[in-house]
């Protein structure tokens, strides 16, 4: 990185503050077991169940008897980890068939584009409990039913993106001196849409972590006794009167957590974006 663009990064406090923010929360994830002081997130005592904050337990504890402070602490760890995982799966996935899609045109283009347009037709997160619903309830389906219905927006963006250079002078000319298929994808048609998904990638990482609650929430993601954030909220909206406290602080965690990387991603889009010059 030169001194002209850490400049540029450095002189947006926006973006200094929220990256500073979403690093301590990266890594409280990575310390957790430190700042749990030990303690085992899937391990109770029936006996301390449905105990308010105290001395011992200063988050409470939920049905089980479980520290609930241990397994927000932990549960950073799967949530962020799961959604860094899916985001990385439909930029990776996404920006493939949505370049290969531009690129090439005719038959290609028109199965990708058809493909996408189907994912599209259907609301997403229904779609996403039915695909997870098929491959079973575990945290990885849910990954790979969400990328199976995020992908096309990344691959239609991509396909827009290279269109536009697609039939430039300098690029037929690339052509014409011999240059492969390889080539020109990796250096003429991916740098020209790689800034752009960056800056979508970084904006829906707050997204996607709010999927992965919802599906955990409602039974198709992380099964207990995993701490996971949206499983934590399932497993504490039957004691919503009696024990808010189940509650409270995963969806605190959530609702922190999703608002500073959201506004991460719209200060690296302000930085990044060339229409923002």
């Amino acid at each position: 990185m030169d001194a002209t663009t850490r400049k540029k990064f450095l002189s947006n406090k926006g973006f200094v503050l929220f990256g500073i923010l979403a690093i301590v929360i990266v890594l409280v994830a990575i310390f957790a077991p430190v700042l749990a002081g030990g303690i085992d997130p899937t391990a109770g005592e029936l006996k301390d169940a449905i105990m308010p904050p105290d001395d011992t337990h200063i988050f409470g504890t939920d049905k089980m008897g479980r520290d609930i402070y241990a397994r927000v602490l932990y549960g950073a760890r799967i949530s962020l980890s799961s959604t860094f995982i899916l985001v990385a799966l439909i930029f990776v996935v996404g920006t493939a068939l949505g370049v290969v899609s531009g690129y090439f045109g005719g038959w290609v283009d028109a199965v990708i584009m058809r493909l996408a347009d189907m994912m599209i037709a259907f609301p997403g997160l229904v779609l996403a409990i039915a695909v997870a619903g098929m491959l079973g309830a575990s945290m990885r389906n849910a990954i790979i039913a969400i990328t199976i219905v995020t992908w096309p927006k990344y691959a239609r963006m991509a396909r827009s993106l290279v269109l536009k250079v697609r039939h430039t002078d300098y690029v037929y000319a690339a052509i014409v001196t011999g240059s492969g298929t390889w080539r020109m994808l990796t250096k003429y048609m991916l740098p020209n849409t790689i800034t752009t998904l960056v800056i979508t990638a970084a904006t829906d990482i707050g997204g996607m972590m709010m999927e992965l609650a919802a599906l955990s929430f409602l039974g198709f993601g992380a099964q207990p006794p995993t701490p996971e954030w949206g499983s934590m909220l399932n497993e504490g909206r039957d004691f919503m009167q009696s024990a808010p406290w189940m509650m409270i602080y995963p969806g605190l965690s959530i609702f922190f957590t999703v608002v500073v990387f959201n506004m991460l991603g719209d200060n690296l889009r302000d930085i990044l974006d060339p229409r923002e010059e």
